[in-house]
Order: structure tokens, then sequence, then C-alpha cells
């Protein structure tokens, strides 16, 4: 894709969604960051049915803390690879508390440092929570870079850097959402749905999918 492509990909998707939201449910900075720790190998569905329950009873570190690893996952045990999401989630809670005052730090050192919380995760945060121009790369973005030649790469790492560096600045806050939620409904893994596509004229995938 040129840059006078991409450009007008993102106009094209920006006109129609001018304020694209993550689909995981949160009212503050600790939510959200529960969320996406709990989102890893899961939906964004099953997560938001697990989490209405969990953040009714523990919404803070403290609070998450005084329900004990048990506790906790019995309200996350519907969510894949909960035993180990649970433990995370309670040295995350811990070390928010010793260190950051049971806040979420605005930081990406620190929240890396956080068990469970890799550089996909602090993406998120940071550019959810804090408006901060990341590019969280899951596996949507990283085919839709990829078959839309975009920015084609052979690592998430890759993939990122190269979006970052192609997508216009005016586009980059919310391109993020705009990327995951084309993967997730439009341009899907094993059938696009070109035929239904707005940016479908834009990219550079040659095998076009027809319409049924």
């Amino acid at each position: 894709m040129t840059r006078d492509q991409i450009r007008a990909f993102f106009a094209t998707l920006q006109s129609a969604n001018p304020a694209p939201q993550t689909e995981l449910e949160y009212s503050s900075v600790f939510e959200l960051l529960v969320a996406v720790l709990l989102s890893a190998q899961a939906t964004d569905v099953s997560v938001n049915k697990a989490t209405r329950h969990l953040f009714a009873l523990a919404n803070t570190p403290q609070k998450m803390l005084a329900l004990g690893l048990q506790g906790l996952e019995s309200h996350i045990k519907t969510i894949g690879l909960y035993h180990s999401k649970a433990r995370h989630l309670m040295q995350t809670c811990q070390l928010l508390l010793e260190r950051h005052q049971g806040q979420v730090p605005r930081d990406r050192a620190a929240l890396q440092a956080l068990p469970g919380v890799g550089r996909k995760t602090a993406n998120v945060v940071l550019n959810c929570a804090f408006g901060e121009p990341t590019m969280a790369v899951d596996t949507h973005i990283f085919r839709l870079a990829n078959r839309t030649g975009m920015a084609p790469g052979k690592t998430p790492l890759e993939v990122e850097m190269g979006l970052l560096q192609r997508i216009p600045k005016a586009y980059l806050a919310d391109a993020h959402h705009w990327l995951i939620l084309h993967g997730r409904y439009v341009c899907l893994a094993r059938t696009p749905k070109c035929w239904q596509c707005s940016v479908a004229r834009f990219c550079d995938f040659k095998d076009k999918t027809p319409a049924p």
C-alpha cells in the first residue's frame, strides 16, 4: 500500500466510525488493565461476562487481593488460562500497591514490569486509558497489516513498528481500534468479506473474495 492509500483507508474507516472504542467493558484504568490481562487468548465477550460480576465486588487492587486467589479464580474460571491469569493478577495488584500507590502507571516499562503484562497489554492500556498513540498488535492487526500490504512483518513487533511509521499521525490514536474491529468483523481470517469491505479498493490483497 502507498501512503496515499493508507491515508484513504483510515479516512474511510473514520468516516464510518469517528470514535471507535474497545469492546472490553471497564470504568477505570485499573478495570481496563484487569480486562486486558484476562483477554489474552480469550474473547472480549467472555471477559466482559466474567468481569461484570468481578468488578461489582472488586474494582481496586485492595479489593481484588481481598478476594484471595481461589475467590478470584471462581469469578474468572470461564476464561481460558484462568489459573495463571488469576495468579498474575494477584501479583500485579500487590505490586500496584507496593510501587504505585494502587494506581496503574502511565509508563511502558512500569506496566511491563507487572506480572502477565506484556507489550501488547501495555500498548492497549496506554492507548485506551491515556490516549497514547500506541499500536497493540493482536492476531487481527497482524493479519491485516500483512494481508493488505500496509505494514508487512514476520513478528508482532516488526508489524507494530511498521504501522507506527506508516499510519498518518492524524489517525494513529484510533488506528488500533479501527484495525481490530475491521479484522474482527470484515477482514476475517479464513474468508475475508471483501465484497462488503469499504476499504477493499485501497489494499494490496490480490485474491479478493467474491460475494457468495
